[in-house]
Formats: structure tokens, C-alpha cells, sequence
């Protein structure tokens, strides 16, 4: 399971939805195409499963290099730089934070420490310790705090409440180092659900957040998720939430998918419906999913978690020639929802694929008809 910890640090949903955990997807098994061991996916020149990448939902080498030598060396000072030369202003920040201070609590967690031995993480205490006003350490820091909350205690006693409670002390330093960065909030906005924050005192952190960044859709996922969380998992309120985001987005921002995240929030408890994958509620979320895609910046950080999710659904529906195109622009990488919730997510997308291929060549599709 140490893997899966890799992966939801590196994702950027990471603990926000870690939960989702307990509510299982509907089984892959309602879908049939056709036989997927009769399709070919290396026929579209698709990766072998072997060799699907699970750290990330797309490629990122800056940070996979940068994470490469300061887990080798225990120096933080490369991590440190590039943190310092990402922009506050998008969704890249939040997501190469996630990754740094996974990294170090997945090093915790092989090496606790003990009398003789030095426990895991250390470049990160000696990140704070030596550069106490560095911003990216500090956010660093508070994630790595949240993440070790989430993972080593068990909500709602003494220990995750002081875990948390530091954390939120954490995201307050980090904050005033950095006034206009939303990635402190965003944080916060975990530790905020970990201490059961009341919706006058959510709401205060949600407005510094929109203050900063009001299109943030990481922040808005972790919204999101208090909503659900909050409501036991009301689906009305979560689709309000998430539809009156999509509503104000600009144009080119992906929170017109929210809608679909929220759908995903709620699958079991919706999929026994007969024909759910065809109903009103995912046909509608999965064209604004597909909007936002198409409007989007191609180097977007959140792009290739939308076209994840949207493989997904659109493989559910039995829309192959769609679910055919997302792969083409996601295949190579499965660190995202909803590969992540599975014990091998390399294993679940490549299921994925192959019905989609079994289905599109089923009606028709083939290696030649598939624009690139």
C-alpha cells in the first residue's frame, strides 16, 4: 500500500479525497462492450501496462527530477528553488507542495526513527530549521502536517486535533510569508475539515481563498469534499456547490468539471439507479467536463485529472470514439482519480482502455479512424 501513498501525494487531490476510499466505484464489470481481451491497445500505440507511470496524472520532470535528487542527496535546497520559481497564480503550486511533503511523510513512515537511526523526512526538518522564512518550506510543512494527520491518527481524538491544530498554526506562518499565495488556505481548508470548523468559520477561509484565487479548482475540490463531509454526503448540496462554481467560471477554466467531480463524490450511492451512466445528471456533467477540456490551456495542471476522470465516465456510457480521444491525451500516466482508489491503478486504467477499445472497434473503429 506504500505505492498508493506516493500516488496521493503526487495527485492533486491527494488527502482532500482521500476518504473517497471507502466509497467504492461501481464495478467495472457492468460494462460490456465486447470482449477487451480481443482489442489490441498496443495497436494504437498505447503504453504496456508495465509500464504506465502511477506517480503522476501527467508528466511533470521538473518535479520528478527535483523529488529524484533531494530524496538521493537529503538536500532540500533544489526543492526549495523550484518552489521558489513556481507561480502562486495557477493550480502548479499546490500540486508540487502535495508532492514534496508526500514524499517526505512516505520516507517517515519507511523510517520512523529510533536510537540509532535517523528518522525519514529529515531534509524537510532541516528545510524549517535553516530557512524558517522560506514560504515553500513553510507550506510544505503544514501539508506534510496534514498528511500525517490524515494517515497516522484517527479523527476526532486528542492526537489528530494537536496534528491539526499545528498544521493550521503551520498554514498561518506560511500564509504571512507569502500574503497573495492561495496554497495556505487551500491547505488549511483540510485542517479546517479535520477540526470540524463550523460553515460561518469554513466560509471566512473560503473568502481569503477566493480572494486570492477564485477559479482555483484544487481549492474548489477540497470545498467540495467539506460540503459532502459535512452534510453526510448530501448529493443536492454538493450539487449546487459544484454547479454555481461551473456557472461563474471563465472561459478556459476547468471548473466547469466540478459538476463531474461532484457525480464521481456520489457514484455508489447513485449507481444503482438502471441507466445511471445514460441519465440526465452525467450526460449534462460529462459535456461540461468535455467543454472545459476543450476550452483549457493545454499545459494546465488539472487538465489531465479532468480527461482521467472523464475517461471513466465516458467508458461507463459506451461513448468509445470520446473515451478513445481522452486516452490518446492521458495514456502513459494514471496518477489520478479514479485509477488512485484502486490496489493497482495501473491494472484498473488498463482495463479501462481496453474496453474502450473492444468497444470502439466494435462499432466500427479502428487504428486508422482515430485522429491523433
Amino acid at each position: 500500500m506504500e505505492i498508493l501513498w506516493v500516488l496521493t501525494a503526487l495527485v492533486m487531490l491527494s488527502f482532500v479525497l482521500l476518504s473517497l476510499t471507502r466509497r467504492r466505484r461501481g464495478a467495472i464489470e457492468q460494462v460490456h462492450p465486447g470482449h477487451p481481451d480481443a482489442a489490441d491497445p498496443a495497436n494504437y500505440g498505447f503504453v504496456p501496462q508495465e509500464e504506465l507511470d502511477v506517480r503522476m496524472p501527467g508528466p511533470d520532470q521538473d518535479l520528478l527530477d527535483v523529488l529524484d535528487l533531494v530524496q538521493r542527496t537529503q538536500d532540500y535546497r533544489a526543492a526549495s528553488q523550484l518552489l521558489a520559481g513556481t507561480g502562486a497564480e495557477g493550480e502548479l503550486r499546490w500540486q508540487r507542495v502535495q508532492a514534496f511533503a508526500g514524499a517526505a511523510a512516505l520516507e517517515l513512515a519507511r523510517r520512523p526513527g529510533g536510537v540509532h537511526e535517523t528518522p525519514g523526512g529529515q531534509w524537510l526538518r532541516v528545510w524549517r530549521a535553516e530557512q524558517p522564512k522560506d514560504p515553500g518550506g513553510a507550506a510544505v510543512h503544514a501539508e506534510f502536517l496534514v498528511q500525517q494527520a490524515w494517515r497516522t491518527a484517527t479523527p476526532g481524538t486528542d492526537e489528530f486535533r494537536i496534528i491539526m491544530e499545528e498544521a493550521r498554526e503551520t498554514c498561518g506562518q506560511a500564509a504571512l510569508l507569502a500574503p497573495g499565495d492561495p496554497v495556505p488556505y487551500v491547505i488549511e481548508l483540510s485542517a479546517a475539515r479535520g477540526l470540524n470548523d463550523t460553515q460561518a468559520e469554513f466560509e471566512k477561509l473560503w473568502l481569503k481563498i477566493l480572494d486570492r484565487a477564485p477559479h482555483h479548482m484544487g481549492a474548489h475540490l477540497a470545498a467540495l469534499h467539506y460540503w459532502c463531509e459535512k452534510w453526510h454526503g448530501s448529493r443536492k448540496l454538493a450539487a449546487a456547490f459544484a454547479e454555481a462554481a461551473a456557472a461563474r467560471a471563465p472561459r478556459g477554466s476547468l471548473l466547469a468539471a466540478l459538476p463531474l467531480f461532484a457525480v464521481f463524490e456520489h457514484l455508489p450511492e447513485l449507481n444503482l439507479v438502471r441507466g445511471f451512466y445514460q441519465s440526465e445528471v452525467v450526460i449534462k456533467a460529462v459535456h461540461g467536463a468535455l467543454f472545459a477540456v476543450q476550452a483549457a490551456r493545454a499545459d494546465d495542471p488539472v487538465l489531465a485529472h479532468v480527461r482521467h476522470l472523464l475517461v471513466c465516465f465516458l467508458v461507463r456510457s459506451e461513448r468509445w470514439a470520446e473515451a478513445m480521444d481522452q486516452l490518446i491525451h492521458v495514456d502513459g500516466h494514471v496518477g489520478a482519480l479514479p485509477w488512485v482508489l484502486s490496489e493497482d491503478p495501473a491494472a484498473e486504467f488498463a482495463v479501462y482502455r481496453a474496453l474502450a477499445v473492444a468497444g470502439y472497434e466494435a462499432n466500427g473503429g479502428s487504428p486508422a479512424t482515430l485522429p491523433h
